[in-house]
């Protein structure tokens, strides 16, 4: 075996029998991981004669981006500003209107913006339009959602920077023929060249019945985000809650504001929404893993590191058997969770 003339003397994990996500197709190759890093192996044997330090066996399984779920709550900031007839499980004595200073009642609400990636709001808020660009000027993501907008107002908004539409048909006015509403996002003709407008889907089977599922992904299936929408319950046993203020009553896959049956986010897990997604639309398993990885990061402006397995791109994995139940995590190339016997 040649000696190690790499270019830094840190360790070389080689990720072998596995299928690696890779130009939107599964291939049969290794992977090969420095600093956190997916490396070139070309460039590594021939530039620096390098080899592996240590070797993963995948056992013939799917390695794939890691996912990233936009909509946990308490993470992006979705509403105050927002509908009060779309408000959901949202309180509704917090809710917000903008006032003429516009991002100024951002900042008074919300204290800073340091941090934040994306914030939710219904487009037909007075002075709502002003609020998106100057969020999309500060390179924050803004999403439309818990409203009640037309389709010229959501449009405008998209036209103004809003990139993403938070858990579609969910909190927004059900589709019509003559107004679609922020549904008619998908198929657009007002949408800027260039641009995609992204929008998330809580595929739990219990949020958005798999045919209208169906639809969203045949229509648009390129900006298709899954999220889980989930609240701090997710994981815990039947039973009651406290999320926020407010006391959540789960029963099976479903979380309710306690006493009554109105939604209150999801207990499911990103795999069990890839799982899901998968066996309710009839897509391929890549298409499946890219709308937890790729769309996502797409969306966030991160996919020249996120949610591909490109040379240079970070090496966050997630490693899956032919059923996409997880088997094993890592992040930076270091193993954060494998699945016990």
């Amino acid at each position: 075996m040649p000696s190690n003339k790499s270019v830094s003397d840190a360790p070389i994990t080689q990720f072998v029998s596995c299928r690696i996500l890779r130009d939107h197709r599964l291939q049969r190759e290794d992977l090969w991981v420095r600093e956190g890093t997916i490396l070139d192996p070309e460039k590594l044997f021939f530039d620096e004669q390098g080899y592996a330090d240590q070797r993963v066996d995948c056992e013939g399984g799917i390695v794939a981006p890691g996912f990233i779920d936009v909509q946990i709550n308490g993470f992006h900031l979705e509403g105050p500003f927002i509908s009060e007839e779309k408000k959901g499980a949202h309180p509704e004595r917090y809710l917000r209107t903008f006032q003429s200073g516009g991002i100024g009642d951002l900042m008074e609400t919300y204290g800073s913006l340091d941090n934040v990636a994306m914030v939710t709001l219904a487009p037909e808020l007075p002075v709502s339009q002003s609020v998106v660009r100057e969020l999309c000027q500060r390179g924050i993501t803004v999403s439309l959602g818990h409203s009640v907008a037309n389709l010229s107002q959501a449009e405008e908004a998209v036209q103004n920077g809003a990139s993403f539409i938070t858990h579609l048909f969910n909190a927004m006015l059900p589709f019509h023929h003559r107004d679609p509403g922020i549904v008619g996002l998908l198929t657009s003709d007002q949408v800027p060249a260039g641009r995609t407008v992204y929008y998330g889907m809580i595929a739990d089977g219990i949020h958005t019945n798999p045919a209208a599922l169906r639809i969203a992904h045949r229509a648009h299936p390129s900006g298709l985000v899954l999220v889980t929408d989930a609240i701090a319950a997710m994981g815990l046993p039947p039973g009651r809650h406290t999320l926020g203020q407010q006391v959540i009553e789960i029963q099976g896959l479903h979380a309710y504001v306690a006493g009554t049956k109105t939604l209150s986010g999801s207990i499911a897990t990103m795999d069990m929404c890839v799982r899901h997604f998968r066996q309710a639309s009839g897509c391929s398993i890549e298409a499946a893993l890219e709308a937890a990885s790729l769309h996502p990061a797409q969306l966030l402006g991160i996919s020249h590191k996120k949610g591909n397995l490109d040379y240079g791109s970070d090496a966050d994995l997630v490693l899956l058997d032919d059923a996409l139940n997880v088997k094993a995590t890592y992040i930076s190339g270091e193993e954060v969770w494998r699945k016990g016997p």
